[in-house]
This record gives structure tokens, sequence and C-alpha cells, in this order.
């Protein structure tokens, strides 16, 4: 299963670009989408990339020797937007230390489907791998919005927006997936976002009180929510990335707004 069928996770929907560096955000209603009038963006409400507490130890694969990554390529533009610190609608924290960051066009962004993963960028001058924290409202399909310091590495800065192609690629993480709970989320309303993740994340489900796994829904600002609650814990979670791999966890406790840590990550891509 490629990266391209992220698109079909979600109902999306072009919009119209600008030019130069980005940009305007739309300020969309809703718990952690980001976007602020005039050029701000929201601060989704979401914590931060995989560095929350209970980092695991090791790094662990998960189940079977993982599929071919997916080598489609991209085509647009490459901008940038000032105030990229890597928080943004996917309801990440700011990362100061990696501003190695993108901001998703609104179509290829697919409801949030996309946040955490990694795409490599050729531009005109080089080029950089960059984690996708946040959407692009305005973007047409293909482009992606980036640091200033991500930007620089393909292209003068001056240059303000430039042709690029790209593709995904697994990211550089260290130890296990990170299971977050929401702040706000209890027994009866739960909601979980995973972190420090190899490849982007199709799939997120729990082992119910009947014992039988059920399908969490994903929300456009990065988090999987169940309405009705998971019950109190611990949690046996099982997540699906998208080339088919699963990683399977029990005994996860539940922690508001804390990051407890899987046992395994997804496989490396094979040839």
């Amino acid at each position: 299963m490629g990266m391209h069928s992220i698109t079909l996770l979600a109902l999306v929907a072009c919009s119209a670009t600008t030019s130069g560096s980005r940009r305007d955000r739309d300020a969309s209603p809703g718990d952690g989408d980001a976007g602020a009038e005039g050029g701000g963006e929201g601060e989704g409400e979401g914590e931060g990339e995989g560095e929350g507490e209970g980092e695991g130890e090791g790094e662990g694969e998960g189940e079977g020797e993982g599929e071919a990554c997916d080598d489609e390529q991209h085509a647009g533009e490459a901008t940038y937007y000032d105030f990229a610190d890597g928080s943004g609608n996917c309801s990440f924290d700011p990362t100061p230390d990696d501003l190695m960051v993108g901001a998703m066009n609104h179509t290829d962004y697919a409801d949030s489907a996309v946040c955490g993963a990694c795409a490599r960028l050729v531009g005109p001058d080089g080029e950089v791998t960059v984690r996708i924290v946040d959407r692009c409202p305005e973007c047409p399909q293909g482009d992606i919005d980036l640091s200033p310091e991500a930007f620089a590495l393909i292209a003068e800065i001056g240059a303000g927006r430039v042709p690029i192609t790209w593709t995904y690629v697994p990211c550089d993480v260290q130890g296990p997936v990170l299971y977050h709970f929401k702040e706000g989320a209890n027994q009866w309303w739960t909601a979980v976002q995973i972190r420090n993740h190899r490849h982007a994340v199709a799939r997120f489900e729990y082992l119910s009180g009947d014992g039988v796994f059920r399908e969490v829904g994903r929300e456009s600002y990065n988090y999987f929510v169940e309405p009705k609650g998971m019950g109190p814990g611990p949690y046996t979670f099982r997540v699906t990335d998208v080339y088919g791999s699963v990683i399977e966890d029990a005994g996860i406790p539940f922690a508001e707004d804390e990051s407890v840590a899987g046992s395994s990550q997804f496989p490396a891509c094979v040839d």
C-alpha cells in the first residue's frame, strides 16, 4: 500500500494559492485546527512530537519485514512561512531544535493523514527532508510550505517560490512509537495521538471490552477520538502504517496529556 493511497482516507478539496512567502491561514473552527487571521498560525491543542514521557528502550520492529517504500514522485512548488516552529494543524508541540518541518497542501494533507510523515524535497539548489507538522489551506496539490531553514537548503530564500519534486521517505526516528493522550481525555471521551512513527499511520484500533478490535476515527487535528470512551485502561492498541505493517501493544496505561511508549517501531522499508 503506497503513500499515494493516503489521499483516499479523506474527502478533500484543492484551494487557491498565493505568491511568495506564505501566507494568510484560514482560521478554521475546531480543536487544534491551525490558522489565524493575518498570517499567523493556530497552535494546535495537541502536544509535542515524539518526545513525551515514557520514552521506550530500544527501537524494535513492527510485525513482518516491511513493505517497499512508495517511490511515487510528486511535483509542485515550495514556499516558506516565517512562523514555522514545528506546531500547527497536526497538534504537535513546537520543536525549536528541529525546524526541518513543513506544511502540506490541503489536498495531500488529507484530513491529517500525513501528519508526522516525512518527505524528501529536491529543489533548484539542493534537497532536504522535512517532517509534516501542518496544513497549508491555500496551497495547490503538490505544494509544500517550508520553514525558512528548510527552504534555504533548496533555494535562495529571496526566491520565495521554487519548483520541487518530492517523495515520501521513512522518518529518522529513534525508539518505539508513542501514544499521547490528549489534554482533557478520559475514560468516557478518549483521544489518542500516535507519535514518533517511521511511516504515516493509516489505522488505529483498540481492544474493546467484548474482545473485538474497534477502529477509531481520526480528526483533522491529528487525534484518534473515541467519543464514547475506551474505558479506564490499561489498553491494548493496534496501529497500522500506510504500508500495512502492524504494531500491537498491550498494557498501555491512561495518562492524560502524557506520552506512553509502545514496545516497537514500524519496520524499515525493503528494497
